[in-house]
Order: C-alpha cells, then sequence, then structure tokens
C-alpha cells in the first residue's frame, strides 16, 4: 500500500469485536485513518467510543477482528507489541514506586540491551528534555502528580520510539497543572519531532494541542479535520454538540443559490449559510449556530425580529443569554465582559440578534 508508506499510522477498515454471539461488543466499526508523521493528532470523543480500543490497537495490546494496520508502511497486525517502533503513556503513570526516578526511565532501556553509558547519558537527556534534572534520585511518592507525569513521559521517550501514545495522560491532574501541561506537551512534541497520538474525551485539550482531531462516537469516526474546522464546521449533529456549546435550529430553506442556502426559522430569524447535502427550496434542514457569534442590541418591544432575555448568567469573562425568540423556540448568545461587571443586558430586556453571513452551519443530520 503506498498510501500506507507516507504516514505514521494508517488504520484501513479496521474491525474489533470483543466477545461473541448476541452478547458480543463492536468496539471499532469499519474505521479507516491516516496519521501523518511528526503530527500531533487526537482522538476524541466519550466514555465508550472507541478511542483506547484503536490506540489499544496500534500498540499491540488487542489484535483487530477485521482490517489493516500500518506503522510507517509496515503491517503490523501480527507484530508483538515490544517489536513496534511504539510506547504509551497512560492516565495513571505506571511507575515503579521501588525504583528512583533515573532507575524508571532507564528501566526499558535496560530490557532493550543497551549498555550501562548509554543509557546514563539517554537518562540525562531525557530529564532535560521533561525539566526534571533535579528530581533524579527522587522516587515517585516523593513527587507530586504533575511531576510523575513528566517522569512517565520521559520513560516512555527515552528509547526513541517514532509514535508516542497517549491514553488521557492528563486526567488525574487538577484543572491549573492540566492546562500548563498542554502547552508542555506540544512543545514536547515539536522538539522531538515524534507522532504524538493522543487520547481525550476533552473538547478544550483537543482545541489547544492538535495538529488534526478526529472525533468518535459509537466505534466510528465521525469527522476529522484541524482544530479550525472541527469547531467552525462540524458536519453533523453530534461533532456540533461535542465540541463546545452550539444552538441547534430548525429551519426552512427558503431559496438556494449556487452553493448557498437562505433559511428562515423561529422569531424572524434569516440564515446565509453553505448547502450541505442534497436539498430543495422548501426542506427542513437543522443548523448550529455557535453562542458567541450571536451579536445582541437592545431593541425596543415593537422592533421587528426582537426577542426577550430570559436569562442572564455571569462567567466572569462572559455572560450567557437565554433567548426567548418565540414562545417555543430559544437560543443561547454568549457576550463578553469588556467593562467591569455584569453584562450589558437583563432578564426582561429586549434584544435584536444580529450574526454575519455562514455563521451558521447546515448539518447532515
Amino acid at each position: 500500500m503506498a498510501e500506507a508508506r507516507s504516514n505514521a499510522l494508517s488504520v484501513c477498515n479496521v474491525v474489533k469485536v470483543f466477545g461473541s454471539g448476541p452478547g458480543a461488543v463492536t468496539a471499532l466499526n469499519d474505521v479507516s485513518v491516516n496519521i501523518e508523521a511528526n503530527e500531533f493528532f487526537t482522538l476524541l470523543g466519550p466514555s465508550g467510543c472507541g478511542k483506547t480500543t484503536l490506540l489499544r490497537l496500534t500498540a499491540g495490546f488487542e489484535q483487530p477482528t477485521g482490517g489493516e494496520i500500518f506503522l510507517f508502511g509496515e503491517e503490523i497486525e501480527n507484530l508483538p507489541p515490544h517489536h513496534r517502533p511504539v510506547n504509551t503513556v497512560f492516565q495513571h503513570y505506571a511507575l515503579f514506586p521501588h525504583m528512583t526516578v533515573t532507575e524508571n526511565i532507564g528501566f526499558g532501556l535496560k530490557m532493550l540491551k543497551w549498555n550501562a553509558s548509554d543509557i546514563q547519558a539517554r537518562v540525562s537527556e531525557t530529564l532535560a528534555l521533561v525539566k526534571m534534572e533535579a528530581f533524579a534520585t527522587r522516587k515517585p511518592a516523593q513527587m507530586s502528580g504533575g511531576q510523575q507525569q513528566r517522569i512517565a513521559l520521559a520513560r516512555a521517550l527515552a528509547p526513541r520510539p517514532k509514535v508516542l501514545l497517549l491514553d488521557e495522560p492528563l486526567s488525574a491532574l487538577d484543572l491549573k497543572l492540566r492546562q500548563a501541561m498542554r502547552q508542555e506537551l506540544k512543545t514536547l512534541q515539536r522538539e522531538t519531532g515524534i507522532t504524538f497520538i493522543f487520547v481525550t474525551h476533552d473538547q478544550e485539550e483537543a482545541l489547544t494541542m492538535s495538529d488534526r482531531i478526529a472525533v468518535m462516537s459509537e466505534g466510528q469516526i465521525q469527522q476529522i479535520g484541524a482544530p479550525l474546522d472541527i469547531y467552525e464546521r462540524p458536519l453533523n449533529r453530534f461533532v456540533a454538540d461535542f465540541i463546545g456549546d452550539t444552538n441547534f435550529i430548525t429551519a426552512r430553506i427558503a431559496a438556494i443559490s449556487g452553493s448557498k442556502a437562505t433559511c428562515t426559522a423561529g422569531g424572524g430569524l434569516s440564515f446565509s449559510t453553505p448547502m450541505v447535502g442534497e436539498h430543495s427550496k422548501g426542506d427542513t434542514v437543522t443548523l448550529a449556530l455557535r453562542p458567541e457569534k450571536i451579536k445582541l442590541k437592545a431593541a425596543t418591544a415593537r422592533a421587528k425580529g426582537s426577542a426577550t432575555i430570559a436569562n442572564a448568567t455571569y462567567l466572569g469573562t462572559d455572560t450567557t443569554y437565554e433567548i426567548a425568540l418565540t414562545r417555543d423556540v430559544m437560543v443561547t448568545a454568549r457576550d463578553q465582559n469588556i467593562a467591569a461587571g455584569m453584562g450589558r443586558f437583563n432578564a426582561g430586556d429586549r434584544v435584536s440578534l444580529e450574526f454575519a453571513a455562514g455563521s451558521a452551519r447546515m448539518l447532515t443530520d
């Protein structure tokens, strides 16, 4: 497969079924994806969507029921884990508690039969890479969770794997440390040039670190793209709902001009949006509109297309507004708090809604 050779990892029509008979569970259903060399690629989705199963198949901890997996052009389904040029960093760091940091990092290199001087040099190099040189003689119990995670990363990087698999490695850390580690991981990936395949259910982690994201649901990939594409141009309702906050608006196609459609919805709203799928004038479609795309202006009670603020919630940097367009149609808008204090509007205020052409996205389902 020529295509497989141009990628770090090529997954081709992979199926994974656990069990047999009526109780069988399909964890992956005809999954295909190409991950480029030196890419930070994220598998994103809720628990049980198949992302960790795909990672375990890549590592060799599980075998596919069907399909093919290529690592730098080599078919690896039947290759044992220790013969694959990959390493895994787990959610729980799995450090040896009785060993020092130096011993933990050097353990894998010993198993690979590196000589003592090379091990010492590589341990020093990886400790410098994760900025943990001062902790060389400590044991895991003498370090914080974030420090232990850096050592787990150093240990995984020490043998110079071609691909590093990261299975929710930040989920056990507190919020501030998690945010700091995101940038460190991305910097580490750029410095080493290693392909990172990162598993998470955290959309913010995926958006801030990834070159590309695969959004997964129920054993299938729903969409693959750069963070900007995934957020701004979701293909379907699941992707739009899983990534960020979204208003789902039922609308009718009023006119079609080339690749654009004009859609109307409750409350007198009108949207210009790119066409998705095969539709005709008069069809009912679902639109996704991000809350921050909506701009609010004060309106008089008689203003055409005006709506009523049903609720305002102060969130520090932003204020979110629940807005009643009609008795049955509600949307949420988010407005940045530029001036000190609460947002500009209160419950009961009349407002008009504005948004740029193309802000709403037509969904496939």
